[in-house]
């Protein structure tokens, strides 16, 4: 396969270097292109029995195609859309146990799921009397398989772990733990907005039962997302009313914005097709080299080395609070670790924190990540910029 690369996108020209992509994507034109007509004449309610409904309909049915075909999904019958990646999640946390009924149904998750899993889980537990199992995870802040096993000693409803982590990258091996957790007859649901568009991914190779799926993590506009429901699994639905979306969230779809999701899922699959995510790990792994080559062992590398997305890099600089760095490098635009939490800079990253290290590490943290429309030049750039930081002798505390 050849490596390609995209024509400059409007948005980013004149501006700092981007390597916040782990946050928020660009919208790529040729997706924004897709919409306009679902903005302009083809504005007919989906559900119309006339004319002004048929090509929105059609429109409905081919984007829940593109979706489904970005992570091998039987049918575009699987693909439910949603407004926000937590949205997605909380239909299928609470869905599930819902639908499972009983006394007391047993959830289990990991320590550094996004805050949309963990919240969700506790709102079960307040709310509806789950008991809410949270696993630990390594030092490279992976979930180990025998930890969910003996998790699973007890009855459980559903398991769920994350693809990727928006942090780290590290990459759980999600086909093991589902199969633990099916042969102990729980659902699995896999929060993949980091993952979907950055690796291959096929429902059915991992054995997923439900999988997110979330549009501003791959050039497609804020708000719209989808969960993957696997044919014959039940869920309590998380909007009442005339029967959309499987009635699982009723309400007039966006179609303007489903049709956004499908043309960016068709782009990643050509990317995929491209080995797009080589050319990134390549580019990420420079600007790793380059960090480590301008501060000689003050680069410390936080998840694993191989085991994570190829788009992601995060470390941590020894003798200096990533926040006070980047507020310093105004041609860089990254974060020191998930967006949900950028406008705390005082408290450790919980995710690091899970894995181990100590505040220092933590504080220290920067999170670079690339994506589409990151080159060499931006890359080289972004390095210079960064390690133009004075960092401190290492025999001074960093800044508090």
């Amino acid at each position: 396969m050849t490596l390609r690369t995209s024509p400059p996108h409007p948005g980013l020209a004149g501006g700092p270097v981007y390597l916040d992509y782990n946050a928020t994507t660009p919208v790529d034109p040729r997706v924004a292109d897709a919409m306009v007509p679902h903005l302009t004449y083809l504005f007919g309610n989906p559900s119309s029995s006339h004319a002004y409904g048929a090509g929105p309909r059609t429109a409905m049915q081919r984007a829940r195609g593109q979706v489904a075909a970005v992570i091998g999904a039987r049918s575009e019958g699987e693909i439910v859309f949603t407004g926000s990646g937590s949205e997605a999640d909380l239909l299928a946390l609470r869905g599930a146990v819902l639908a499972a009924g009983g006394p007391r149904p047993h959830v289990i998750t990991q320590v550094t799921e996004h805050p949309a899993v963990l919240e969700t889980c506790s709102a079960l537990e307040r709310l509806h009397g789950a008991q809410v199992t949270v696993l630990p995870v390594d030092g490279y802040g992976m979930l180990e398989p025998s930890t969910l096993a003996a998790a699973l000693e007890r009855p459980t409803a559903l398991v769920s772990v994350m693809a990727a982590n928006n942090e780290t990258g590290a990459l759980q091996p999600i086909a093991e733990l589902a199969a633990l957790a099916h042969a102990r007859g729980a659902l699995f649901h896999c929060d993949a907005a980091q993952a979907v568009g950055k690796i291959a991914l096929d429902v059915r190779a991992l054995g997923v039962d439900l999988l997110t799926i979330v549009g501003h993590k791959m050039y497609a506009p804020k708000g719209v997302a989808a969960l993957y429901v696997r044919e014959g699994v039940r869920l309590e639905p998380v909007v009442y009313g005339g029967g959309q979306e499987r009635a699982l969230r009723s309400g007039t779809e966006s179609v303007a914005l489903a049709v956004a999701l499908g043309a960016a899922a068709e782009l990643v699959v050509e990317d995929l097709a491209h080995n797009e995510p080589a050319r990134v790990a390549a580019l990420r792994d420079e600007l790793h080299r380059l960090l480590t080559a301008g501060w000689p062992g003050r680069v410390r590398l936080n998840g694993p080395d191989a085991a994570r997305l190829p788009n992601t890099l995060n470390v941590s600089i020894d003798g200096v609070r990533g926040y006070e760095m980047l507020a310093s490098v105004p041609d860089v635009a990254a974060s020191t670790g998930s967006a949900c939490h950028s406008g705390d800079h005082t408290t450790p990253s919980a995710v690091l924190t899970a894995m181990g290290f100590d505040e220092d590490r933590a504080l220290g943290s920067v999170r670079l990540s690339l994506g589409r429309w990151s080159t060499r030049r931006e890359v080289e750039k972004a390095a210079r910029a960064l390690i133009g930081h004075k960092l401190p002798n290492r025999d001074e505390a960093p800044p508090r």
